[in-house]
């Protein structure tokens, strides 16, 4: 949520940025302004009231006193009634603005104005399509996953199931050892604290008004599956259910940055996507991930930002994965990020790049929905919160069969042997 009295001061600001971000809202802002005033008048007014029963308190009232003070009470009654019903309005038209974004992001009216950053990797010319491979090698069965479940679902079956299993957990060893995140921070020359990740393992199950509280239903850029007879909803991605784990908590500067990395199963319609896309495991009803989030104050969390996109990087180095870092033009954001990139990698059965990562800051945006705040000295100040894929396990994987075949035969990346206990899938 954006800060009221910043939208107050400066309104063209955020008509100018919700429509960079696609978003006509100025009548929206205009009626937001109209309501504030019409609340304050109001404020004022029950203010005033209670001034004269605090007056009449400090002596015994007459009959006449008695009147005028049931009446009075009356008066506040509905005022307060009212107040209930304005905050409630500015409350919901308040969600509709989205984060502004960052001034350095490039403008664009699609994912097509994203901006390549660079190229890393040397790129295979050919290859098996990967479910091809797969169902040659009995690694996936979707015929058998469409009788149970329906279209979009996948079993994973023998040594592809231990290649997911040991990329988990390459990712949880790595994300808490000093040492490693210590080479990536002097590799890039970056300016945090070298605080280690908190493995968790997260609900995938959230309340309605958590979900809400997150920014992503304003705008409905992800489609969720909701359980609405218990007012649930399954997570998206394993940040759904990390970024409001400090709710209504305040946190001690020294603390930051705490920084977790979680694994869960994650669930989405996907109701856009359609073709080769909705066969095999690219673009399914449920998933498994690995996501960063991380909590850091306002003056470093740019820093983070280029920090967990370093992260992202070298992981996908050591898994000699070739792969374009792409930033995200204004357009691409989606409803809560100020700034972010997408990662993707080069499949080469399709002679294109995928993306498989993301990388976001929301800024003090989803903190001040959720009362996530830090005690600087004696002021108290909202977090900012940032989100990334370590891996999302169904797309590397993919990129893993495509990337590293020999024949037809999968060679398991170097660094993910001491996990598989395997050196090839044949």
């Amino acid at each position: 949520m954006i800060d009221l009295k910043d939208l107050i001061a400066r309104p063209d600001f955020y008509k100018i940025s919700s429509h960079h971000k696609g978003y006509n809202l100025d009548k929206e802002i205009e009626i937001l302004i109209e309501k504030k005033q019409i609340l304050n008048r109001i404020l004022k007014e029950r203010d005033n009231l209670r001034f004269k029963l605090n007056i009449f308190s400090k002596n015994k009232p007459n009959e006449k006193n008695i009147s005028e003070i049931k009446e009075i009470k009356r008066k506040i009654k509905l005022i307060e009634k009212d107040i209930k019903e304005i905050e409630k309005k500015i409350n919901n038209l308040l969600k509709k603005i989205p984060n502004p974004p960052l001034v350095d992001v490039p403008l664009g009216t699609s994912e097509k104005d994203n901006v390549i950053i660079r190229l890393v990797g040397e790129k295979k010319d050919k290859a098996l399509d990967y479910l091809d491979l797969s169902l040659k090698l009995d690694l996936i069965d979707i015929k058998r996953a469409s009788k149970i479940s329906g279209t979009r679902f996948a079993y994973l079956k023998n040594k592809l199931v231990f290649l997911e299993l040991a990329i988990i957990q390459f990712v949880l060893e790595k994300l808490v050892d000093f040492n490693f995140l210590d080479k990536v921070i002097n590799k890039n020359n970056l300016k945090v604290k070298n605080n280690v990740f908190i493995p968790i393992l997260p609900p995938v199950l959230i309340k309605k008004e958590i979900m809400e509280n997150l920014g992503y239903l304003d705008s409905g850029e992800i489609d969720f599956f909701e359980i609405k007879e218990n007012n649930f909803f399954l997570v998206g991605t394993a940040e759904h259910s990390i970024v409001p784990y400090f709710k209504d908590e305040i946190l001690e500067k020294k603390q930051l940055p705490l920084r977790f990395i979680a694994f869960s199963s994650c669930f989405r319609k996907e109701a856009g996507s359609y073709g080769k896309d909705t066969k095999g495991i690219l673009r399914v009803h449920q998933f498994d991930k690995l996501e960063m989030v991380s909590f850091t104050v306002p003056e470093e969390s740019l820093e983070e930002l280029k920090f967990l996109l370093s992260i992202e990087e070298y992981l996908m180095q050591l898994l000699k994965i070739p792969y374009r870092v792409m930033e995200r033009c204004t357009a691409d954001l989606g409803h809560p990020t100020a700034k972010g990139y997408d990662i993707e990698a080069w499949l080469p059965s399709e002679k294109n790049y995928r993306e498989t990562h993301s990388c976001s800051t929301t800024t003090d945006y989803q903190a001040r929905r959720l009362n996530i705040r830090f005690k600087d000295k004696e002021k108290l100040r909202f977090v900012h919160i940032l989100n990334a894929t370590a891996f999302a396990l169904g797309r590397i994987m993919i990129a893993i069969l495509e990337n590293h075949q020999e024949g037809n035969k999968i060679k398991i990346p170097e660094a993910l042997i001491p996990y598989t206990k395997f050196k090839e899938i044949i």
